[in-house]
């Protein structure tokens, strides 16, 4: 059995659901309420409602004779506390790595900043890696 991140993933990976969880952000809706928008049958949207249920991002009560569909925003923190510490380790990565492009960057500066020690470099003749334009 999946834990209950993978199954939010997986019931938000289609749009469809996706789009029913945006609308019940605004407000509670019955199932009928959720089907207008879409060409499909209100028994598909009862399957979708039922993924987005076992995830744990819906609940259905019952009020009177309507039962509403509620979106539940306790799993959208569970959501947001996984994504957050990934984050956080993405930042701190690029933080090293601006680290070390500045390091870089201070390290050509310091060795161009004297032109006369890189001709000085260049001009080396008794390379053995020169060639010699006289053979050329």
């Amino acid at each position: 059995m999946a834990d209950q991140l993978s199954k939010v993933f997986a019931a938000l990976a289609d749009p469809t659901r996706r789009d029913m969880v945006a609308r019940l952000s605004v407000a509670d809706a019955t199932v009928n309420e959720l089907a207008e928008p879409y060409e499909v049958s209100v028994q598909a949207v009862s399957k979708h409602l039922k993924v987005l249920e076992d995830s744990g991002l819906v609940s259905r009560t019952r009020d009177a004779q309507r039962r509403p569909v509620h979106l539940e925003d306790n799993v959208f923190d569970l959501m947001t506390k996984w994504i957050e510490r990934y984050k956080q380790q993405a930042e701190e990565r690029y933080q090293r790595l601006d680290t070390v492009l500045e390091a870089m960057n201070a390290d050509e500066a310091t060795d161009g900043s004297d032109p006369s020690a890189a001709s000085a470099k260049g001009s080396d003749d008794n390379s053995p890696h020169r060639k010699s334009r006289k053979g050329a």
